[in-house]
């Protein structure tokens, strides 16, 4: 409906919120006095062997706290300046920076650039350190916290102003979160604005046979494709749902090579009703009839139990585990403990994916053992699972155990850890600049050209360009449209 469409343009879409609190600035001489080990090492801070003067340590969060995802390019900098946001500290000194907490483990790649500075005074501000912090991606949600140990500036008395932050976001803003007694201004703004919404589209739906938006479509679409795929599909659909309450959808996604192969299958029996199928890359030879379209660029990662000890492995190194070369986690820098590899169905997008992007021309052992045992008496086993899902869950209960998976459903899995490859991290900005490798182009596929104004057509269009875009970015994804070679959704 028009209304619904503008309150997603106004409130919604150009809602991207970056908030930061001040958690903590007090002075090393307002911490009391505890039994521990080291009784006052707090107001005996140091730099470079001499200690501080008016000492003061500040805790700083930065999150996320809008309606969608904040990449790199959203933050108003030059695209040559490395550092999105910064904080001045006015008269004070920056002596250290540390980063305390991270809501997710992959926003700690972003922090190699962290630097601090001093400005001189002048006209328009006092002297001061600064803080400059890097274009973080974060999702929804995300945040991650800065400690900093400051000193006084020498020959200012009174107390410092406190921390200020300076930046800005593109189509969005930067706000500082802190409680508040009673209903903020900006909410009792909003409740108002929705009750005028409400009015208006009770209006626009007495004036109108059809209350629907312009590119909302009923009917019913069978899904087929990659597991890996399938959360955010499911995503998608239900909130194409919410604005085309005419539109249902059954998903039957057991993998990409099965999806495809479904479709096909249904084209070639003339099978009445629509259906799509997404899968993790190109598909199979022989399937002339079948057209596909780059949805997103897919990132995947390998996944290991922590018992493995293992953060990073080298290209060569996974070649060697999955040639059945290496069998024991010690040999490459791990705790010593049996490698039990879990891998994929054949027929899987994301098996195939490894395959072409990671093993190349490395050779992969079969499975020793028919089901993922819990425990093999000490010993290494390969084994094969049908979903994402299953193989999370299995590694994440099995001792020692390796397999992959896509990249945003491993960061939100707890009793796994993401390995890196090369020391490079699974993220769009180091596959992006050809670093990490294990990545694949997500295709929708139909049977033919879907009639433009069918279901199917509609959803494709609505998940590319619409709120679906927001939920892959979401999921860590990137659209085609915004990648700077589209038409094949790889990275230049």
């Amino acid at each position: 409906m028009p209304s619904i469409a503008a309150f997603y343009e106004f409130v919604l879409k150009g809602r991207k919120r970056l908030g930061f609190r001040v958690q903590m600035d007090t002075t090393t001489t307002n911490v009391a006095e505890t039994d521990a080990e080291l009784p006052g090492a707090l107001l005996e801070l140091q730099n470079h062997g001499v200690p501080l003067k008016n000492a003061s340590l500040v805790l700083l969060r930065v999150e996320n706290n809008g309606f969608t995802y904040i990449d790199t390019h959203d933050y108003v900098a030059l695209d040559d300046d490395r550092f999105g946001i910064r904080f001045f500290f006015p008269n004070r000194k920056v002596v250290g920076t540390v980063i305390t907490e991270l809501s997710n483990d992959s926003l700690r790649a972003n922090f190699r650039d962290l630097r601090t500075a001093f400005r001189e005074e002048s006209d328009k501000h006092p002297a001061g350190g600064v803080v400059e912090l890097p274009k973080v991606p974060m999702n929804r949600s995300a945040h991650y916290k800065v400690l900093a140990a400051l000193e006084r500036v020498s020959g200012v008395t009174g107390e410092p102003g406190p921390p200020i932050l300076e930046g800005d976001i593109k189509d969005g803003r930067i706000v500082e979160s802190q409680s508040r007694i009673g209903t903020p201004k900006r909410i009792i703004a909003l409740v108002g604005f929705l009750v005028v919404l409400v009015l208006a589209q009770l209006v626009v739906f007495l004036r109108s046979d059809s209350g629907a938006p312009l590119d909302c479509t009923t009917g019913h679409v069978t899904v087929y494709g990659s597991t890996a795929f399938k959360p955010i599909v499911e995503e998608a659909a239900d909130a194409y749902g919410d604005l085309c309450p005419g539109a249902s959808f059954d998903f039957a996604m057991a993998g990409s090579g099965e999806g495809v192969a479904a479709l096909d299958d249904r084209g070639r029996a003339g099978a009445k009703g629509e259906f799509l199928a997404f899968s993790d890359g190109h598909k199979a030879d022989g399937m002339p009839a079948l057209i596909g379209r780059p949805i997103s660029f897919f990132l995947f990662a390998l996944v290991a139990n922590p018992d493995a000890g293992v953060r990073d492995l080298t290209s060569a190194q996974v070649k060697d585990i999955y040639a059945g070369k290496v069998t024991n986690w010690k040999a490459v820098g791990g705790k010593d403990l049996p490698i039990r590899l879990i891998l994929r169905h054949r027929g899987s997008g994301t098996r195939a994916a490894f395959k072409a992007r990671v093993l190349g021309d490395g050779t992969e052992a079969p499975a020793t053992v028919d089901v993922c045992p819990r425990e093999s008496a000490g010993r290494s086993f390969i084994c094969e699972v049908g979903d994402t899902a299953k193989l999370l869950e299995t590694v994440a209960g099995t001792s020692g155990a390796l397999g992959y998976s896509e990249a945003g459903a491993a960061a939100g899995e707890k009793g796994v850890v993401t390995v890196r490859l090369d020391d490079h991290p699974p993220t769009v900005e180091e596959a992006d600049a050809h670093l990490y490798p294990f990545w694949e182009t997500e295709y929708a596929y139909t049977v033919g050209e879907p009639a433009a104004r069918s279901l199917g057509a509609s959803f494709l269009r609505f998940l590319t360009t619409q709120v679906g875009s927001d939920i892959l970015r979401s999921h860590g994804l990137r659209p085609c449209p915004e990648l700077a070679n589209p038409a094949r959704c790889q990275p230049v």
